[in-house]
């Protein structure tokens, strides 16, 4: 309590301060370069947005599944109209299309292999057996992505519980596949993918986070438990199990292997590779969507039937992410500024919550960068300059470890903290499982599971530290 009544002012401006801003150098901006503040009354549309995401399903559930898309076009086109008319700033515009880009690229591609692989698991649904199902997603995030290990295991998933199933499955699910299980490579979430190419080396991660991770996936596995054997749904007592394991449309392993690979199609990672800027796909984006193409056409029907596979999923995802990427520009520019001009004030605990309440509500990987930014400024070293980067992981791993977390774990705390998050949702709705909304999704599941266990990891690594 005295951490937090000491610094309490400090979290606050960090995470609620949206009225002062500039774009920090994590977007690229050019030394010098002058930028017009947005008005604080343009977060409007991105509240607004939140607020029909979590109230739309549950007061008007009708209209807003018939207009969502409508809705999310609307909002950020009043902010785009704002940002080319009244602040003649196109940079920031195209900015912001260039990573929903990227971000729908990566989703779409996964999306649509993972719909052409059948994995049939034939054992008998139980607590020991969904934790280690759970726990071998989790590893499985750290090397194909946290977009990747959902999409590829969420179905089954839900079959192997399928006389049993609970919203709660799928919400643990969202918790260590989809978010906290990604954390120890750069391959496992956007954030520490943006932060391997400003230069923090591949392997700092799991050398810097695993034992963090081991404790957060240890307690959540332990909490799963306690909610799985309550459950008083039994599996039918004369239904025959193998004990097999079956998998249908083995070549999207290898799409799914391209796909992962052309992540690092980056001329920030490798030098030869063109840059295609303005336009606001790249080399690595093309190869993506020729994935989609190739692997939609060439699975097996009957696979894609089996998975109940359509694209309702990721059409509501890019519907919506396109609406959130747009209207979060102002909040964005204007939190990017406060965290910069109070890092001398903040310590690791503070980044900690900081980054972490921002990755729950906004895009977790620009609020990464911007308060590795801040991080960085408080010793006036620049994170566009590699060699900077390098001398602060070498010399200050303490505030990247705190941000590394915050913006991975917090992604677990409501539906948009992280792309997969809304499309498992969506999956599981589709097979008959009837998902908390947004809000009772917080009150009821990640408030109360995840943040004591994100208060034993700052009490532990974090508290009156940096």
């Amino acid at each position: 309590m005295g951490f937090i009544k000491k610094n309490i002012k400090k979290i606050t401006f960090c995470s609620l301060f949206f009225f002062d801003g500039v774009l920090s150098g994590a977007f690229a901006q050019a030394p010098g370069e002058h930028v017009v503040l947005p008005d604080p009354f343009m977060i409007i549309p991105f509240v607004a947005l939140l607020a029909l995401i979590a109230l739309g399903p549950l007061f008007f559930k009708h209209f807003w599944e018939k207009n969502y898309s409508k809705i999310a076009l609307l909002l950020a086109a009043i902010v785009a109209a704002y940002y080319l008319i009244i602040l003649n700033d196109y940079h920031s515009l195209l900015h912001s299309f260039t990573e929903y880009s990227s971000f729908i690229a990566l989703l779409s591609s996964l999306f649509i292999v993972s719909g052409g692989i059948l994995i049939k698991v034939d054992k008998k649904s139980t607590p020991l057996l969904n934790i280690v199902f759970l726990f071998v997603g989790a590893v499985i995030a750290n090397v194909i992505g946290t977009t990747g290990a959902s999409m590829l295991l969420i179905r089954p998933f839900i079959k192997i519980n399928r006389n049993r199933i609970a919203p709660y499955h799928i919400i643990f699910f969202i918790f260590l596949v989809s978010n906290i299980g990604g954390a120890l490579t750069p391959i496992g979430d956007p954030p520490l993918f943006l932060g391997f190419l400003k230069g923090v080396p591949f392997f700092w991660v799991i050398e810097n986070v695993w034992f963090i991770w081991v404790i957060a996936v240890a307690l959540i596995l332990g909490a799963f438990y306690l909610f799985d054997r309550n459950n008083k749904k039994e599996t039918e007592a004369d239904e025959h199990y193998s004990g097999k394991i079956e998998i249908k449309g083995k070549v999207n392993f290898i799409y799914l292997a391209v796909i992962i690979l052309s992540v690092f199609l980056d001329p920030g990672v490798i030098s030869f590779i063109p840059s295609l800027s303005p336009f606001p796909l790249g080399i690595r984006e093309i190869v993506m969507f020729a994935v989609c193409w190739l692997s939609y056409k060439t699975t097996d029907v009957s696979v894609l039937r089996y998975n109940e596979f359509d694209f309702e999923p990721i059409k509501e995802v890019a519907y919506l992410f396109i609406g959130i990427f747009i209207t979060m520009i102002p909040a964005l520019q204007l939190i990017a500024n406060e965290a910069k001009v109070m890092g001398n004030e903040l310590n690791a605990g503070v980044f900690f919550w900081a980054s972490g309440f921002l990755s729950s509500i906004l895009d977790n990987a620009p609020t990464y960068l911007n308060f590795l930014s801040a991080e960085m400024g408080k010793y006036g070293l620049n994170i566009n300059v590699k060699t900077d980067v390098v001398a602060f992981v070498a010399n200050e791993s303490l505030y990247l470890r705190a941000i590394s977390v915050g913006a991975v774990f917090f992604g677990a705390m409501t539906y948009i903290g992280n792309g997969p998050n809304f499309m498992v949702k969506s999956i599981s709705e589709k097979s008959g499982i009837e998902m908390p909304g947004f809000m009772k999704y917080i009150y009821k599941y990640s408030a109360i599971v995840l943040l004591p266990v994100f208060a034993v990891i700052w009490l532990l690594f974090f508290f009156h530290k940096g």
